[in-house]
């Protein structure tokens, strides 16, 4: 399937934001998503589908100071 993530386009196989987390070596990092300009809690990405065109944002917190 088709969509975009972080500006970039991709294909994927996965079909829920958690999936793709997964599919894209992101499994087990911290970081905040959103799916279609909508925050997605961790907890909620498990039941958030991914549709053909959907735009999702990955974002990892920055440290320093």
């Amino acid at each position: 399937m088709k969509i975009t993530v972080n500006d970039e386009a991709q294909d994927v196989s996965a079909t829920t934001l958690a999936g793709l987390i997964d599919e894209l070596g992101y499994a087990g990092a911290r970081i905040a998503t959103a799916l279609n300009g909508h925050f997605v809690p961790k907890t909620a990405r498990e039941q958030a589908r991914l549709d053909m065109g959907a735009r999702v944002e990955i974002v990892a917190p920055m440290q320093g100071g």
